[in-house]
């Protein structure tokens, strides 16, 4: 009788193991999830880096998986003329802009898009296969905690004090926009590969279009991130990412749910970038804009210099389906070390304080919104904010010889101001 106990708790201890790994994602449920992102490819691509690219006939994308784009018919480019998206950029003859390491190795054919391939391993690094490529939920403290200067003084927009919840798996430095309506928004952001000190965390440099009410914001967002577990690596990485309920069941990062269709061939959303930049060296940017076209209300990302990457259809947004109404610029760290001692060595931007300015901190220049009048403009009023001010900073500086201030962010994490 004991034998046959034994031999019963033997296959059940077994049957478990067999379907778990590290006690996260389900093999069966893995498996499955790997035949719903990875569509047949017409063309594969070995990258140098180790990254595959698949290209993908443009209607087999992931996007069409979703319900409410079952019969959707592809707007294959923006109605309004990229061309026009320019502000009076300064220093741009100087700047170099970066490339994705992928496309030395070959091209997607037209028809295509380029999607990087999703493998085993990644999906065994999640929580769960349903959770793969999700933002983490945020956990708020207390609603309506007012995060304050430097200085200790609140900050104003139109004589009014704003707000905004103390979120404890989360630390930001932004410049932030609100009360307008916003239909676009742009920078170019300064690139690096900061620290990420636990599987589990990551930091982005990024751009964020939000409209909706503040605990059930709808968020628009892209930018570079050193994501770990997401990507299996520290690389630097282009991303794209939304939400329709500030993280808590919709969304995710790049095409690892439907909801962003893409139409390019070009570029591939989670691909790594380079080059980078050095301390006191080169610096290297990439630019991305987040814009409405009038005439369908969805959402274009654009990068560099005018490659329409593909959009957010207006039929899968509520609040955001006619305008945003806040936009931020910068960097945030995601831990559940921060708020905490001992914090998180996780750096932001290029891991030294916003003081450090160019050639030391990341930066973002040529900040702009568009509203409806439609042309490019920046922000008619903008404050910057730091949740852990010894952690992370933030400052917007102008230079005399500048015509539009320069936005630095970014810091260690633990340091000896931030234990």
């Amino acid at each position: 009788m004991a034998k046959f106990i034994f031999r019963v708790f033997l296959a059940v201890i077994l049957l478990f193991l067999s379907n778990r790994v590290n006690g996260k994602a389900n093999f069966k449920d893995v498996e499955e999830k790997l035949k719903q992102l990875n569509k047949p490819a017409v063309k594969t691509i070995q990258s140098e880096d180790g990254d595959i690219i698949d290209c993908v006939e443009i209607y087999k994308q992931p996007a069409f998986d979703h319900p409410a784009l079952r019969n959707h018919v592809i707007q294959m480019k923006p109605s309004f003329d990229l061309k026009e998206l320019k502000i009076n950029s300064k220093n741009e003859s100087s700047k170099l802009t970066v490339f994705q390491t992928w496309q030395k190795s070959g091209s997607c054919p037209e028809g295509t898009v380029s999607i990087r391939r999703i493998r085993r391993e990644n999906l065994l690094r999640a929580n769960s296969a349903q959770q793969f490529g999700r933002k983490p939920q945020e956990v708020v403290l207390k609603s309506n905690t007012t995060i304050e200067h430097k200085d200790g003084q609140s900050p104003f927009f139109n004589n009014t004090k704003f707000s905004m919840p103390t979120i404890v798996n989360r630390s930001a430095a932004t410049l932030v926009t609100v009360g307008y309506n916003y239909i676009g928004a742009k920078a170019d952001i300064n690139v690096w590969n900061p620290n990420v000190e636990s599987e589990d965390e990551f930091t982005t440099a990024q751009i964020w279009l939000k409209a909706g009410p503040g605990d059930n914001f709808e968020s628009l967002e892209s930018g570079w991130m050193v994501n770990p577990q997401l990507y299996g690596d520290k690389k630097t990485r282009f991303f794209a990412h939304w939400t329709k309920d500030s993280y808590k069941t919709t969304g995710c990062f790049d095409l690892q749910c439907s909801g962003f269709i893409q139409t390019s061939s070009k570029i591939a959303l989670g691909a790594a970038i380079s080059p980078i930049s050095m301390e006191l060296g080169q610096q290297y940017y990439i630019t991305i804009g987040i814009y409405m076209d009038e005439n369908t209300n969805n959402w274009w990302l654009i990068f560099g210099n005018g490659i329409a990457v593909g959009y957010w259809p207006a039929s899968t947004l509520n609040a955001l389906k006619n305008s945003a109404t806040m936009v931020e610029w910068g960097g945030q760290v995601y831990s559940s070390n921060v708020r905490k001692s001992p914090h998180t060595k996780t750096a932001m931007g290029s891991g030294k304080f916003a003081s450090s300015l160019k050639g030391n901190a990341c930066y973002m220049e040529n900040i702009a919104i568009v509203d409806f009048s439609t042309q490019l403009q920046y922000p008619p009023e903008v404050t910057t904010l730091a949740e852990e001010n010894y952690c992370y900073t933030a400052l917007n500086h102008q230079d005399g010889s500048e015509s539009l201030p320069t936005f630095y962010f970014g810091g260690p994490g633990q340091n000896y101001n931030c234990p």
